[in-house]
């Protein structure tokens, strides 16, 4: 075994804090992902909105990061980045995608599948605008994604767009910079149980219809 893997398949721990079962649940996933997201955010959940964000590469390959929500707008899963990263690119060549958030305080985890559309330009600029000036500013600086020979790059063009906008409290949204929205076709909320038998709701939309079904975990 490598050295510093060493006592990895050691490592367990076994659930105990809560229980879920479809009884309990609400019929509409959505008002069951808002019920855990408030006792997220009641429990001190360290950001309850960072999700890892799984799109599909254009050679056909999983790609993952983790990224924040920033909204639940019509029953639509909202969060902002630069168009033209490697996430942005891929969400444009193929929508389709999976979010996972996973909050170990509560011993839950979210797994949803859906299909991405880029947000009205109007409300882009409206959520940019609200940002701190420096995210403002960064935002501006950095070509997300791509190959850079040095940090010393970044803070140069960080100086410019300073400069350029200096005095100026709202920079302008730049046109590569925009959101997402997820919209739902099944959603997963796992509870850890004890002995790995966790208790796993699932709901899948079908005709505009959410079934509700449990999993073996």
């Amino acid at each position: 075994m490598e050295k510093g893997m060493k006592g990895m398949d050691e490592l367990r721990k076994d659930y105990s804090k809560a229980s879920l079962d479809i009884s309990d649940v609400d019929k509409d996933p959505i008002g069951q992902f808002d019920k855990w997201f408030k006792e997220a955010l009641a429990a001190g959940v360290p950001e309850p909105n960072a999700f890892t964000l799984s799109t599909i590469s254009e050679g056909g390959r999983p790609s993952a990061r983790i990224v924040l929500l920033k909204g639940l707008e019509q029953r639509q899963f909202v969060f902002y980045t630069n168009y033209q990263s490697q996430k942005g690119q891929e969400l444009d060549g193929n929508p389709a995608c999976a979010l996972t958030f996973f909050w170990p305080e509560l011993e839950r985890q979210v797994r949803i599948e859906g299909i991405a559309t880029r947000v009205q330009e109007s409300a882009s600029e409206q959520y940019f605008q609200s940002r701190p000036r420096a995210s403002q500013v960064g935002a501006w600086a950095s070509p997300q994604s791509s190959i850079i020979a040095s940090r010393d790059i970044l803070e140069a063009r960080e100086r410019e767009i300073e400069k350029k906008y200096e005095g100026m409290s709202l920079l302008p949204k730049p046109k590569q910079w925009g959101g997402f929205s997820i919209t739902p076709v099944e959603i997963e909320f796992w509870q850890g149980r004890a002995s790995r038998l966790h208790d796993r709701v699932v709901y899948y939309l079908a005709d505009e219809k959410w079934t509700i079904h449990r999993l073996a975990p």
